[in-house]
């Protein structure tokens, strides 16, 4: 099992979500956040001053699968959340050595 977290751009958050249902992956982790890559933020011009705005706003999904789902999901979240511009993301795998639904105490595979 694998957990998928994706850091995006906050407009592509729909498709990225719509293209992941399609492909079957029901359940994910939505949280805003903000952070700056190699851009370093940018300077912004308000009532007349300007002012750097360091820390950017982005969404960070986070997505747990199995191992047989990763390339897809990756391929999709690529596909979806590309604009071709500077900004548009990261993603990072990790391991996961277990899940557990706590509803129901089922663990790895059939908790996902």
């Amino acid at each position: 099992m694998k957990k998928i977290e994706a850091i995006i751009k906050h407009f592509k958050l729909d498709e990225v979500r719509d293209a992941l249902n399609k492909i079957g992956i029901q359940g994910m982790t939505v949280t805003e956040v903000k952070g700056f890559g190699r851009q370093k933020g940018h300077l912004e011009v308000y009532r007349g001053v300007e002012y750097e705005v360091k820390f950017l706003p982005k969404v960070k999904i986070e997505v747990a699968v199995s191992e047989n789902e990763v390339d897809d999901v990756l391929k999709v979240i690529q596909e979806n959340a590309k604009t071709g511009e500077i900004g548009d993301g990261k993603i990072f795998v990790y391991g996961l050595d277990d899940v557990i639904r706590i509803r129901t105490g089922e663990r790895g595979k059939e908790a996902l």
